[in-house]
């Protein structure tokens, strides 16, 4: 009886994210257009972190039903287990990896090169998962994820510009940094799923507990990367109304993120991020007057399609073995 409602529940959530990464994409571009001084984006991404664990506060807060009972389970779950907060630390210390590993890539790989090979986080996520939780993918599945793999390359596909300026490249170390960035991403992705599924923690709890860490990890990062022109300017140097509702958006995109995660799974979670720039690709033709091109036609038909047959088995996959395996938790990727 509660079948329907679960997947209605499921699709809600996807449907929703993949909205709020559309719209957050259109409003990121227009900040950048629009606004002459820009922001710093790393401060940005602080104060995103910041907001997520505000909010999971207030949801905590909803959730047990009193102050009293919101005290004892921050008490309990985050001030009194340092394990767990250690725990929840590993992803924001890999996504910052990554996030500089991908820069280095960048940096050493021709746009094109860099475009297709960052891509493999996809079926990377896919493997990790299998790896990670014991799930199996049908070939089908596989060849859906590959295929959405394909389709984001295309639609992101900017054709290389002729340019006088001559930048000195290492190819081999641009393909070792976008290997461990691609590692990354699937590892972490995972990784946060494994401990959200593992135990009935709430996930209010667990985002809170992931949050702190990541809001050291990226004030760290901002002081780092920009530490001198923060102290000039100012941490909200550049900020406006719409700097503002970019990072609302890129907020409540990030709780949803871990709603879809906990519910679904990442690789679920991959194809709700293929059709939110899809999206957001199309709501720029209107918004910006970019031109749709035969490649991103292609692409956004090869996501289209990707998505329809990675749903076509509907066996359930959120649940994590624990403990002996039976035949009905080795779950298929919905």
């Amino acid at each position: 009886a509660h079948q329907p409602r679960y997947l209605l529940f499921k699709l809600y959530c996807l449907t929703v994210m993949t909205l709020v990464a559309a719209a957050y994409t259109v409003a990121l571009r227009y900040t950048r257009t629009a606004d002459k001084d820009l922001y710093f984006s790393t401060t940005a991404v602080c104060i995103t972190e910041v907001i997520k664990l505000l909010l999971s506060a207030g949801l905590l807060a909803k959730e047990t039903g009193s102050v009293g009972r919101f005290k004892a389970s921050v008490s309990e779950n985050v001030l009194g287990s340092p394990k767990d907060l250690v725990k929840l630390s590993v992803p924001s210390l890999v996504y910052a990896v990554q996030n500089n590993m991908a820069f280095l890539a960048l940096s050493n790989l021709d746009a094109a090169v860099y475009q297709v090979t960052y891509q493999l986080k996809i079926p990377c996520t896919a493997l990790c998962t299998v790896l990670m939780l014991n799930r199996t993918l049908s070939k089908l599945q596989w060849f859906s994820v590959f295929m959405l793999c394909g389709g984001v390359t295309l639609v992101q596909w900017k054709p290389a510009q002729a340019t006088k300026v001559v930048v000195e490249q290492n190819p081999l170390l641009g393909f070792g940094a976008i290997a461990v960035a691609v590692l990354c991403s699937g590892f972490a992705g995972v990784y946060f799923e494994k401990v959200l599924k593992s135990s009935d923690t709430s996930l209010w709890v667990r985002n809170i507990q992931m949050y702190l860490s990541g809001i050291v990890v990226t004030l760290v990062g901002a002081y780092l990367s920009d530490g001198a022109e923060i102290k000039e300017k100012g941490f909200f140097y550049g900020y406006t109304y719409y700097v503002w509702f970019v990072i609302f958006l890129a907020s409540v995109g990030g709780l949803y993120t871990s709603i879809v995660v906990k519910y679904t799974d990442n690789i679920m979670k991959g194809f709700s991020a293929a059709a939110a720039i899809v999206l957001s690709t199309i709501a720029s033709v209107v918004l910006f007057g970019l031109q749709i091109t035969s490649t991103f036609a292609l692409g956004a038909l090869l996501v289209c399609v990707s998505i329809y047959l990675y749903g076509l088995p509907r066996q359930e996959t959120t649940s994590i073995q624990q403990g002996e395996t039976t035949s009905k938790e080795r779950l298929i990727g919905v």
